[in-house]
């Protein structure tokens, strides 16, 4: 006899099906074999599950015990495989019912006294159980992330005795509620930033058009702070990206308490960060930076201080909207359509000749210092400004009028305007042969686009961001149509990328 359960295997954000065999079998030396392409997390849980039966008084027979996880060609990693080998091996034995086991997936992994620790993934394989209609086994902690995949049955035990006692009719498990859903917070308010209008303006233009976003100026010019107001600005997830970005968080295991929020991600990475990190890798393949990033923000702060790799690594999610993560045993593709802010120094020094102050190694050390960041990455950035230091008078003036509630009204409804035009996608988003459509400037636009386009040395990518732009600030200013007014300030928003070659105060270039 054999007796099945199922679980499953995650495949980037998306789990898998797998079929549990448990098969005990006579044999005159006992053995305990796991199979089907098991990592070494899969193959200790014949030790915690050996250690969980005696805890519970249970004791599996002499006999051959062959646990098979099919497809035997897909890998299978995770301590998530405890329990519903465990389960297998029950009703193998006749400790559950066999027919009771057989309508459900179950995740979890075991301690050695029987109690069922939480694992991530609870809501790709909820997500998994419920388009299959099946039921779900998950430990008690996971519940509340679990339940907000679907009305299917859902068992959240906290051990093992309370799954045998449930399956024999002697205790009942009720559903879990669904964790606490947050609403979409305040943040910081803009407000708080004095002075820096241009930079506000630059912010504003960002979040309503989903564009990225790089910020230079000296330390202390207000570019961390201007980047955490940001998300205070952008619209709440919709319910399908609550549901794509809570899939990529539950993989990682951040989703607390099955607590989802409407808040988009905001991710800050130190400068120290391996490509690994960021873009996800290791001997798992775990989501990394970028994918935690998805539908929100990533905001790298002192960007010539991450390494070339890094960032370099970053230019095909900037494009696609997703990384594909290859190794030799697995092959896996997570979203990672997120906003960058980036905010540097104009030099190593900080200030490079800023506000009259003489950087000691003159243009070089500015030009040494941004050309760590490669034309390639500058040129997926569709607005770059220059963020001048604060003076004395700017920090006199009284708050703005304008906080962040009047400039995300504006924001929202811009956001509104061209998700309906574009469908469902931002400004930033849309292909390149649909910017004919929704995007041509007028005559005049287009002329000046083309001079300036001459004039700056601008990529094709680096025009079409433009025409990105300036089809976003047409949507503030409630236009159907963009005109040269919109070109002109897009252009504005665009820093020369031929090195020092106007060395005005509080204006730096990037070589």
């Amino acid at each position: 006899m054999v007796a099945r359960i199922q679980t499953v295997a995650f495949e980037g954000a998306d789990a898998r099906r797998v079929d549990v065999q448990v098969q005990v079998t006579s044999a005159t030396k006992h053995r305990f074999n796991i199979v089907g392409l098991a990592d070494k997390a899969v193959a200790e849980s014949r030790e915690r599950v050996w250690s969980a039966f005696n805890a519970l008084g249970l004791h599996l027979p002499g006999k051959r015990i062959t646990i098979n996880l099919a497809p035997a060609d897909l890998p299978k990693e995770g301590a998530h495989y405890d329990l519903p080998i465990a389960l297998g091996l029950m009703a193998a034995i006749g400790a559950v019912p066999a027919d009771a086991i057989e309508g459900f997936v179950a995740i979890g992994e075991l301690s050695l006294d029987g109690t069922i620790a939480p694992v991530p993934g609870a809501l790709p394989a909820g997500v998994l159980a419920n388009s299959e209609n099946l039921g779900l086994i998950c430990p008690e902690p996971n519940g509340a992330e679990a339940a907000w995949a679907g009305d299917m049955p859902l068992l959240a035990p906290q051990n093992l005795i309370q799954l045998m006692n449930h399956f024999k009719g002697t205790q009942v498990l009720s559903r879990p509620e669904p964790g606490e859903m947050l609403e979409k917070g305040d943040g910081y308010d803009l407000r708080d930033v004095r002075g820096q209008e241009t930079a506000k303006r630059a912010i504003e233009i960002a979040a309503a058009g989903g564009h990225n976003l790089l910020m230079v100026g000296p330390p202390g010019s207000g570019k961390s702070m201007l980047a955490a107001r940001l998300p205070g600005l952008l619209p709440a997830l919709t319910a399908k990206e609550l549901l794509d970005v809570s899939m990529v968080h539950s993989i990682a295991g951040l989703l607390d308490r099955g607590q989802l929020s409407r808040a988009r991600p905001f991710r800050a990475p130190h400068h120290s960060a391996s490509m690994a990190a960021m873009v996800g890798g290791g001997a798992r393949a775990k989501p990394g930076e970028a994918s935690l990033a998805h539908r929100g923000v990533l905001f790298l702060d002192e960007l010539p201080e991450f390494t070339a790799q890094v960032l370099d690594s970053l230019r095909q999610p900037l494009e696609t909207g997703e990384i594909s993560v290859a190794r030799v045993n697995a092959h896996v593709t997570y979203p990672a359509r997120f906003q960058l802010i980036a905010a540097m120094n104009p030099c190593r020094c900080g200030t490079g000749g800023a506000d009259g102050v003489a950087c000691r190694r003159g243009e070089r050390c500015a030009a040494d210092y941004q050309a760590r960041v490669s034309g390639p990455f500058m040129d997926r950035l569709d607005i770059q400004i220059d963020v001048p230091a604060v003076t004395p008078a700017d920090l006199a003036l009284p708050p703005s009028k304008e906080g962040t509630k009047e400039v995300s009204d504006r924001v929202a409804r811009a956001r509104a305007v061209q998700l309906e035009r574009n469908g469902g996608v931002t400004n930033a988003e849309l292909p390149q042969n649909r910017l004919d459509h929704v995007a041509a400037p007028d005559s005049d636009g287009q002329k000046l686009l083309v001079q300036a386009a001459e004039t700056l040395g601008l990529t094709a990518r680096g025009y079409h961001r433009v025409i990105k732009v300036a089809r976003t600030l047409a949507d503030l200013d409630g236009s159907e149509n963009v005109h040269r007014i919109h070109i002109a300030e897009s252009l504005s928003h665009r820093r020369a990328n031929k090195g020092l070659s106007r060395p005005q105060k509080s204006t730096y270039y990037v070589k």
